[in-house]
């Protein structure tokens, strides 16, 4: 019995290592309470943008709180501003992961308000 155990407990460790080795490691800035469920989220982030850039361009519709700048201050990563910057970077890694292209940052800005204000002000 202690056998049968000790086995089950050696494929349950090995799988949860692979598991956990085949996720992308992430800086996610602030991070913090998400405006939904972050596996809701994983899953569904690009239709919330998309309903909202709808809503905004077509109806004049803003709503803050589901906009990208609200994801680019909570998750650009604290030492560079940026969720675009490095590899590990919160947009890049995981679309880098699913090789997925990230289109937003081609019109809108990848970093917080705040580190662009400082860099026009200098």
């Amino acid at each position: 019995m202690k056998l049968l155990a000790s086995l089950l407990l050696c494929l349950f460790v090995s799988v949860a290592w692979a598991a956990e080795g085949d996720t992308p490691k992430l800086d996610i800035g602030k991070g913090g309470q998400c405006v939904r469920d972050p596996q809701w989220m994983r899953k569904n982030h690009m239709h919330l943008l998309m309903h909202q850039r709808d809503e905004t361009v077509r109806k004049g519709n803003r709503i803050e709180q589901d906009g990208l700048k609200n994801c680019v201050e909570c998750h650009a990563s604290l030492s560079d501003n940026s969720v675009i910057a490095r590899d590990d970077s919160f947009c890049v890694g995981c679309h880098r992961y699913a090789a997925v292209k990230i289109d937003c940052f081609e019109c809108h800005a990848s970093k917080r308000r705040t580190a662009l204000v400082m860099k026009d002000g200098k």
